[in-house]
């Protein structure tokens, strides 16, 4: 019984990523330019990289003082932030402009097994396209990663999906029930893309900034899988920095669920509210 119940749990999820696998990949055109924007984005920061990499050097001293290797983990990890953020979101929406939400909602099926089925395909696709980003940028760039500490690099990274997606579930819980406006993604975003690391250290930015930006996940998890990445560091030399990402996912992760089922529950009470058959009858006479 308890196999069975497993199997039935794994095979919503699934049938999920199926259905995205199919999609995506009937564009064969599309699914090529993804690799090849990838191709182009990676050459785009090692030109740059010779530019500015002289100039701040001492800020990149502690990542190994490379532009290029610094910029381009920044930018492959933090396509999880965008995913987290857009990926149920997206889901929603297009489930409210198909008229879709309601029959989804209905079903028996529970709601972390909703959120985590609807952006699952998402989020195994971007491991594929961040692999891909260093994969091109070792063969073609001279991205170094000879003492990397992969063991330590998947802590931080499943760390930073779980903080990340706990912002999206807010964020989608905004989507529910306003269905259009959802101030998390856009503040979150442009913070983390302004504060967070992903172009600059953070170290570049004036003490107060480097304050802010100690409050945003993105901020931790770039600087924990460069450093596992780029300099080796182990789980305990990086102790702090998952210290941080734990209290983020402990604390986001709740907010998040709750927030989603209370958006969900207030989702099906209009829903019943505005079936005729829920009215009093003598209230169904005079909408008649």
């Amino acid at each position: 019984m308890y196999k069975k119940s497993i199997l039935t749990t794994l095979r919503k999820p699934l049938a999920f990523v199926k259905v995205s696998f199919i999609s995506a990949t009937s564009y064969k055109l599309s699914f090529l330019m993804d690799f090849m924007g990838i191709f182009f984005s990676a050459a785009i920061f090692f030109f740059l990289g010779k530019l500015v990499s002289a100039g701040i050097t001492k800020h990149l001293s502690r990542y190994g003082g490379d532009y290029f290797s610094f910029a381009l983990v920044g930018i492959a990890f933090s396509s999880y932030l965008g995913i987290a953020l857009n990926s149920l979101t997206g889901t929603i929406r297009n489930a409210q402009l198909m008229g879709t939400l309601e029959a989804l909602l209905v079903t028996p099926t529970e709601i972390p097994t909703i959120v985590i089925s609807s952006s699952l395909y998402n989020f195994l696709w971007t491991t594929v396209r961040v692999a891909a980003y260093i994969i091109i940028g070792y063969l073609f760039f001279g991205l170094d990663m000879s003492s990397a500490n992969y063991g330590a690099g998947l802590l931080v990274l499943v760390l930073t999906i779980i903080a990340f997606a706990s912002v999206g579930i807010i964020s989608a819980s905004f989507i529910m029930v306003l269905k259009q406006g959802d101030p998390i993604t856009w503040l979150f975003t442009n913070l983390s893309w302004f504060l967070g690391g992903l172009y600059y250290p953070v170290s570049v930015l004036p003490s107060w900034l480097q304050k802010v930006a100690a409050f945003l996940p993105l901020t931790h998890a770039l600087e924990g899988m460069r450093l596992a990445l780029l300099k080796g560091y182990t789980v305990s030399q990086l102790s702090n920095t998952i210290i941080m990402l734990v209290i983020f996912s402990a604390v986001l992760l709740p907010i998040g669920l709750g927030s989603f089922g209370y958006a969900v529950k207030r989702r099906l009470l209009n829903i019943r509210l505005s079936t005729p058959l829920h009215y009093p009858p003598e209230e169904r006479a005079d909408r008649a």
